[in-house]
């Protein structure tokens, strides 16, 4: 199935393949998310930064792993592995997202852990507001706003409708309008551009990440602040 990212019906209406987000699981935590499944998955403690290199120019992302530790361990673990060298931005959706991290190319790929055999799937990571740790595995409403929301340069995991499928696609907020800002609770913001942001505007599906790496500190001149 396609990992997408989609708020609105009217995206629906012009965006073949978008899909709205389901509505958060009742019942007991999801095995997906449980605390014995979280201890299993990569996790970030601190703040890290991470250089893109395309072919339209470097793009850096701070990630928040005291936010996100899930989430940004995950895309921080895929990193050192070199997953994402070479891998194109498969879908551009103007004053809406890029996104890429997809080994198909094509929406439906994901990582494949070499020592599962299986694809590495991560759950749902929102921390609203004032909340000591983040809510894992169900949609958080609206009423409550996150800690890291979906701003102009927010960096996000795509996932198919299931909270608990998000695996190595990523995608990045092209603006701060209100489509973007539905997307809030629904999808798991885990860092944002610091440099380059002029690059993410100019990419363009079938541009390529041709190099991915760990950063030690924040690159000169970026001003890391919050959206």
């Amino acid at each position: 199935m396609l990992r997408l990212c989609a708020s609105a019906l009217a995206l629906l209406l012009v965006i073949p393949g978008l899909a709205l987000a389901v509505d958060p699981p009742s019942g007991p935590l999801p095995a997906a998310a449980s605390p014995d499944r979280l201890k299993t998955l990569p996790q970030l403690a601190s703040k890290a930064y991470v250089k893109l290199e395309t072919t339209k120019g470097a793009i850096v992302l701070e990630l928040d792993g005291p936010n996100a530790p899930v989430s940004a361990g995950n895309f921080l673990d895929l990193v050192k592995r070199k997953f994402y060298d070479g891998l194109v931005f498969h879908r551009v959706v103007p004053d809406f997202v890029i996104q890429g991290g997809d080994p198909k190319g094509n929406g439906t790929g994901g990582f494949i852990d070499p020592a599962t055999g299986r694809e590495r799937t991560i759950p749902l990571e929102i921390k609203p507001t004032g909340a000591k740790e983040p809510v894992y595995g169900r949609i958080v409403e609206p009423t409550t706003p996150p800690v890291l929301p979906h701003a102009k340069g927010a960096l996000a995991w795509a996932r198919e409708n299931n909270p608990n499928s998000a695996s190595s696609q990523f995608y990045i907020a092209l603006s701060d309008n209100p489509s973007i800002r539905a997307l809030d609770g629904r999808y798991a913001v885990f860092g944002r551009v610091v440099s380059g942001m002029e690059v993410v505007a100019n990419i363009r599906a079938g541009d390529k990440i041709l190099k991915a790496t760990e950063a030690s500190v924040p690159p000169a001149g970026s001003v890391p602040k919050a959206p």
